[in-house]
């Protein structure tokens, strides 16, 4: 092949394939119909419709889904207009898309208002409009395929040039398919290696400091500096060793940080209004036995309702939707995230085990496995610390031991995604003499048995059953009872 700027090169691959190669042009007349799914399509515009916070326009343009990805000229028309609407920041509706198309008279050829009606009235929901995406760039690019080889067949037969210009064609061709659907994500090293400096330089400066969201627990933030973005962590124990409660722990020390942390909560087990309920009464240090018998004096009700109206004035989201799936979870999360402006800082699931997959018909360890894959895509995608809270089977109790990473239920997959992994256990009474710990305080062993990214190693928390509040713990502490 002939030396050249391969950056020209590039550019003339990308723009061959998208303009030679585009559905817009006559089928090759193959006797046979061109790959394409009205119904994904259609998927797609009504979920453009239905959205009211750009999420999904947002996701196709940044797909890079253009007019010609839709097979249907209708579809074609509808879509270019929407991407021109959201250019002039204009809402995307029934009404302003048909007003729209018809002041540049494409109305009638996209189909007319009952076109457009019948199409935004097709879903009920766009959770799944990711799904639709892939399946309209898959039909788009076999269809580039097929007309790149019909293309080449009918050159081949008819060729004036040499065969080395005939050949270097075919393959720019097949290339410039190629680097449209990829995209952009591999990134030369100049693209890079000065924002990794940038973080050596931070670490540096910081000397140790949090980089992270805190947790509020003094030994576990030297072992793990923080809670990072893009990470998956996984808190993780038998049912009775506070799992919940060290989750809302971590979501108090970060809604009331000096800079407090915008904190989306999804609750699959209990209601926002328990969830919220727990959190006021631990924070005011209420005994839950007496809140739930109602003997509080005024000075304790004075104390509930300063904290509430703490709460009320905090950062914090709470979606305690029953049996929701991982798609429609990573579509709430971006839809809120978009709706802060990019600010979203922590993300807390209770708990993994009772999400769905995508599939029912899968078997339980594939769905799970799904799901662990969906909660590290969604840490990636919004760049936050996803806290994910996880049940250990029964073998861990079984057998006089600690327990392990490998203890997790149904799935091997949550280990693998993890970054880290936090197990809770309850301290033996051989590990410690302290004779200060009764049956309302207990001593919790909380093993950082992975870190990605650092060391692992044991600390010590005391778990305030009365307070349903995890806290610091010293061996020296005067714990009152």
């Amino acid at each position: 092949m002939p030396e050249g700027n391969p950056e020209k090169k590039a550019s003339v691959r990308r723009k061959g394939a998208t303009a030679a190669f585009s559905s817009k042009e006559p089928a090759p007349d193959l006797g046979r119909e061109l790959p394409h799914n009205l119904d994904a399509e259609e998927g797609i515009l009504a979920s453009i419709i239905l959205d009211g916070t750009n999420e999904v326009i947002n996701s196709c343009l940044a797909s890079k889904i253009r007019e010609d990805y839709f097979f249907k000229p209708q579809h074609r028309l509808m879509y270019g207009a929407m991407q021109a609407l959201f250019a002039m920041g204009k809402p995307i509706d029934e009404i302003v898309l048909a007003e729209y198309l018809n002041s540049r008279n494409q109305l009638e050829p996209a189909g007319g208002i009952l076109e457009i009606n019948r199409i935004a009235g097709r879903i009920e929901t766009y959770a799944h409009y990711r799904q639709w995406m892939d399946i309209v760039r898959e039909k788009y690019f076999l269809r580039t395929i097929i007309h790149a080889c019909a293309d080449t067949i009918e050159n081949a037969y008819h060729n004036h040039g040499t065969i080395d210009s005939f050949i270097e064609n075919v393959e720019e061709k097949i290339l410039g398919i190629s680097e449209d659907r990829v995209g952009d994500s591999v990134k030369k090293a100049s693209e890079q290696v000065d924002g990794a400096v940038k973080i050596i330089n931070e670490l540096i400066m910081n000397k140790g400091a949090l980089r992270g969201v805190p947790t509020g627990f003094k030994d576990l933030d030297a072992l793990m500096h923080g809670l990072h973005g893009n990470e998956m962590i996984v808190v993780a124990g038998r049912p009775g060793t506070g799992k919940t409660s060290i989750a809302l722990n971590i979501v108090e020390t970060a809604i009331f940080d000096k800079e407090p942390i915008p904190t989306l909560v999804f609750s699959l087990e209990m209601l926002g209004e328990q969830l919220y309920q727990r959190m006021i009464a631990s924070r005011a240090r209420i005994d839950q036995h007496k809140l739930s018998m109602g003997f509080l004096d005024k000075d304790r009700m004075k104390d509930i309702h300063a904290t509430a109206k703490e709460l009320k004035g905090s950062p914090l989201w709470i979606d305690d939707t029953a049996g929701i799936s991982i798609l429609e979870m990573r579509a709430k999360a971006r839809r809120l995230d978009q709706q802060l402006g990019g600010k979203l800082g922590l993300i807390v699931v209770d708990y993994l085990q009772l999400l769905r997959g995508s599939d029912n018909s899968a078997s339980r360890e594939q769905e799970v496995a799904e799901i662990s894959r969906g909660m590290k895509a969604m840490a990636k995608e919004l760049r936050v610390p996803v806290v994910v809270l996880a049940q250990l089977n029964r073998e861990s109790e079984k057998e006089t031991r600690n327990p392990r990473a490998s203890d997790l239920r149904e799935s091997g997959s949550i280990e693998q995604d993890a970054d880290a992994i936090l197990l809770l256990s309850r301290q033996r009474k051989s590990d410690t003499d302290d004779e200060t710990v009764s049956n309302s305080q207990w001593l919790i062993r909380v093993e950082l048995a992975k870190q990605r990214n650092g060391p692992t190693g044991v600390v010590t928390l005391l778990f305030n059953r009365n307070y349903t509040r995890y806290e610091n713990y010293s061996p020296r502490d005067d714990v009152s009872i």
